[in-house]
């Protein structure tokens, strides 16, 4: 053997470079395949995806006409779902931080705290106390489902001032309510925050409101995002 084939052979399964993504695809395919596929595709997903002594000289060359139009024909979701996993582990990469993407309901002023005090030291905390019938939670309720699909790295959170055992501190005077924590450590403290926006009011005002403060971090993934929500080709 080779010094060049065995160096190729002992290449982690992570590694970098078209070969590389090619493999995680094969393994990612084989993970999410299911009990109604043929036995001759799941084998070959097998093949491409863990190839024993005898399949490596096989599976160490280009990808082939048949494995491509496997590829083709399987569910596109599931190729989205590992454009989504590749961003995401790319995020968290650069970010050394977890990714979230929708708003986390506390059930408890426990629960409260445990956000508060647990969380990544990294990660951006946004909590909305409100209360059902007070003018402007459902709206902001609204915004922030935006803004966390938005802002990945930001931990948006909402709960009810009843809920957090402290009612009588939230009355609905100053509702609805934004803090913002991070490490644990109160950056923001809005009370009736909706009074700083118009009688209509949308995720942008709330996003440019946080912005003006230095609340949130630079948008990151944004393109990727919106190809993703497009529907476009992967090259």
């Amino acid at each position: 053997m080779s010094a060049t084939t065995q160096e190729e052979d002992e290449v982690p399964a992570n590694h970098t470079g078209p070969k590389g993504v090619i493999n995680d695809w094969r393994r990612f395919k084989l993970d999410s395949v299911d009990q109604t596929v043929p036995q001759n595709k799941r084998e070959l997903l097998r093949q491409m995806s863990s190839p024993r002594d005898d399949d490596k000289e096989r599976l160490n060359r280009k990808m082939s006409v048949q494995e491509y139009e496997l590829i083709q024909d399987e569910d596109e979701r599931c190729l989205k779902r590992y454009r989504k996993q590749c961003m995401q582990e790319m995020h968290e990469r650069l970010s050394f931080g977890p990714t979230f993407e929708s708003v986390h309901e506390l059930e408890s002023g426990e629960a409260f705290l445990e956000v508060i005090e647990k969380e990544h030291r990294l990660t951006l905390v946004v909590v909305h106390i409100y209360q059902h019938g007070v003018k402007g939670c459902e709206e902001l309720n609204s915004c922030l489902d935006c803004l966390a699909a938005e802002y990945p790295s930001v931990k948006f959170c909402r709960i009810d001032a009843v809920a957090t055992g402290a009612a009588e501190r939230f009355s609905s005077e100053v509702l609805p309510t934004l803090l913002v924590y991070k490490a644990g450590e109160l950056l923001g403290n809005f009370l009736a925050v909706t009074k700083h926006f118009n009688e209509e009011f949308f995720a942008t005002d709330v996003e440019a409101f946080l912005n003006e403060y230095g609340l949130l971090p630079e948008k990151e993934f944004e393109a990727c995002a919106a190809d993703e929500d497009e529907g476009g080709e992967v090259e």
